[in-house]
């Protein structure tokens, strides 16, 4: 199989790594085959990316703002346009098919939480913004894992609307539009009130800060900062803890804020003069509760730390910037309250992993909890000759293969043509 070459190596970096990826595509292709025989052979290729989370938590969901960036992990999918109205997505990883009739847009509750919801919600959310959906036949096979902290949940969703729109829409529908519809798929369908910030990094691609003021029309600043000269690298740790029965915890961060916001007679934060809140975090405490107060606290000097991590990277300080990421960690640990569960306070295995990180990289590095928190992972900069000794220590708790070195993807969602 012979793909377009420059897309691969834009994707995937090194030589070495486009050959293997190659590999990847072709063991998807001999399972497309294998799945749904009987194809006409036209197969096409689409990848979409995982994403981190490099500064701004919990704070998309009340329209803060946020950096992110996707990450050279990500989910492909081999797919095949039919002439039905069945959108029909089976992971290698997993036993069952999904199948989904794009005319029937209707939620059901029995797929609530499972990837047939995520399906539907995003046919639908095509339906609703007036662009074509109808039926394929799809494999994937993916690198962002379940519980990595890459975000697999927003990967899946950008890669079916990816399919879905070059399938039936000439790759005419944006990826701003398609992280919205993506979010609307799991706001509505999935049932998980989660923010924007996932689906826009995995959907838009590269560096980039995102304010989300008007989550209509978000303001997605590029940042050229290149990580590779900096002699550090970038890392995930995951924990491999168990966060499926957590979306209460999280969806508690979003109502706190939004309840506090209330006090002042907004919907969300962002709306709230600062200092108004400030001057008010008494009336907060009494009408919602004091944990309310403190996420509140954290979203706004979040948002402050966003700025000047850009400032930071636009006048090439890094040192600034590994200092906003560790004052980053130290709000979330401390104020936003995300770093261990208070239903299980004695489950704590991402302080445990913050703990590593401060032992080995105190004075030289950076390190935070990454993404929802309370299970799952973390996220660390690591200075190239302390790598090793880093990763030794984390996987010597956490096993074999819990670290994880990144690259910063320039592509979002996108299609990779076979020639």
């Amino acid at each position: 199989m012979k793909l377009d070459n420059q897309k691969m190596k834009t994707i995937y970096f090194t030589d070495e790594a486009v050959k293997k990826q190659t590999e990847r595509y072709e063991f998807l292709s001999e399972y497309y085959d294998k799945i749904f025989p009987g194809n006409k052979g036209e197969k096409r290729f689409f990848s979409a990316p995982g994403r981190t989370e490099i500064c701004g938590n919990h704070t998309d969901h009340n329209h803060g703002k946020v950096m992110a960036a996707a990450v050279n992990l990500d989910v492909v999918s081999c797919a095949e346009k039919t002439d039905d109205n069945i959108a029909s997505i089976k992971s290698f990883e997993y036993d069952k098919t999904d199948k989904v009739n794009v005319t029937d847009l209707n939620r059901y509750k029995e797929e609530s939480g499972h990837s047939q919801a995520l399906l539907r919600g995003v046919a639908a959310g095509f339906i609703k913004r007036g662009y074509k959906v109808g039926g394929f036949n799809a494999v994937t096979k993916t690198e962002v894992l379940s519980g990595s902290g890459l975000s697999s949940s927003a990967a899946f969703e950008v890669l079916i609307g990816t399919i879905f729109n070059y399938l039936y829409n000439d790759g005419a529908v944006s990826s701003v539009e398609i992280a919205q519809i993506a979010q609307y798929a799991e706001n509505e369908y999935f049932e998980k009130p989660c923010g924007l910030m996932d689906q826009m990094a995995c959907s838009v691609g590269g560096f980039v800060k995102i304010d989300f003021k008007n989550p209509a029309e978000p303001v997605i600043s590029p940042i050229k900062f290149d990580f590779s000269k900096t002699g550090y690298k970038l890392c995930i740790v995951d924990t491999r803890a168990d966060h499926a029965d957590l979306t209460d915890e999280y969806a508690a961060i979003r109502t706190e804020m939004e309840n506090a916001a209330h006090v002042f007679g907004k919907e969300t934060l962002r709306d709230v003069d600062e200092n108004m809140f400030f001057s008010n975090i008494a009336k907060v405490r009494d009408a919602v509760s004091d944990r309310a107060a403190l996420r509140g606290i954290h979203f706004f000097n979040e948002n402050h730390r966003v700025d000047n991590a850009e400032k930071a990277l636009d006048e090439g300080d890094f040192k600034e910037f590994l200092r906003i990421i560790l004052e980053s960690g130290y709000s979330s640990y401390t104020y936003n309250q995300n770093v261990f569960s208070s239903k299980a306070p004695l489950n704590q295995p991402v302080s445990v992993a913050l703990s590593i990180s401060d032992h080995v990289l105190r004075g030289t590095g950076a390190w935070r909890v990454h993404g929802g928190g309370f299970a799952g992972t973390i996220q660390a900069f690591v200075p190239n000759e302390k790598l090793e000794e880093y990763i030794s220590a984390i996987e010597s708790v956490f096993g074999k293969g819990a670290c994880y070195v990144l690259n910063i993807r320039p592509l979002g969602g996108t299609e990779v043509k076979a020639e």
